[in-house]
């Protein structure tokens, strides 16, 4: 049984970052210096838990272009279990309801682009790099 829950104490919020770091850091080798940044106190931060186990995570913040998506993050061995969609179903309701005329964008790694399409999201403009990961800017259509 997957759940979701919106970060409001310090243990989950731990979770998350440990989540993001075997995610991000270990996984992916992303510097530790470019997972966590200046967002983190002023992002709204989730955790999803099966079977009371966390794992998987992701945020998102206000910024002058919309609403970002971001560090969404799920352990190797509970993806493709639904995780991650119930994730971003539970980010995208919070979001639309607290902003529902803002644009709600993302920076979608190239492993997850299809993923993103099948969840109301399209490719804009050219792939980019972050972190020496490939990445296309997704807009959310809905």
């Amino acid at each position: 049984m997957i759940e979701l829950k919106r970060i409001d104490q310090e243990q989950d919020l731990k979770a998350a970052y440990s989540i993001r770091e075997k995610v991000f850091v270990i996984e992916q080798q992303v510097p530790a210096d470019a997972e966590y940044d200046q967002y983190e106190g002023t992002a709204k931060h989730y955790l999803a838990t099966c079977e009371g186990v966390p794992c998987g995570a992701a945020r998102w913040r206000v910024t002058d272009k919309g609403i970002k998506l971001e560090r969404f993050a799920v352990l190797a061995e509970y993806r493709n279990k639904n995780v991650g969609a119930k994730l971003l179903e539970a980010v995208l309701q919070d979001v639309r309801k607290e902003h529902a005329a803002k644009e709600i964008y993302l920076h979608a790694q190239l492993p997850a682009v299809n993923f993103y399409k099948r969840h109301g999201f399209a490719t804009e403009g050219d792939m980019f790099s972050e972190c020496d990961i490939q990445h296309y800017k997704m807009i959310f259509k809905g």
